[in-house]
């Protein structure tokens, strides 16, 4: 029964080792994700801008900036369009 007890122990022990790896890395997957939501919340409280925002407020001023080229190329006797 001692030999039965410890080759099930040494089964066990193997299947550890065997899920290991997968099951630090789902802890660190976890963490990270963790640690990514407390930085998004502080960003958030101390009113920083994120990339997103900063990228899409670059694509505005920069079709604002082409908008207002193709009006300053308008002839002067060209009618303005509303």
């Amino acid at each position: 029964m001692a030999a039965r007890g410890s080759e099930r122990l040494a089964e066990i022990l193997e299947e550890l080792v065997v899920e290991l790896p997968s099951r630090l890395r789902g802890g660190r997957s976890r963490l990270s994700e963790s640690a990514a939501a407390a930085l998004r919340a502080l960003v958030e409280e101390l009113d920083l801008v994120t990339r997103d925002d900063f990228d899409e407020l670059e694509l505005r001023v920069a079709q604002l900036e082409h908008r207002l080229r193709l009006l300053e190329e308008l002839p002067p006797s060209a009618p303005a369009r509303q």
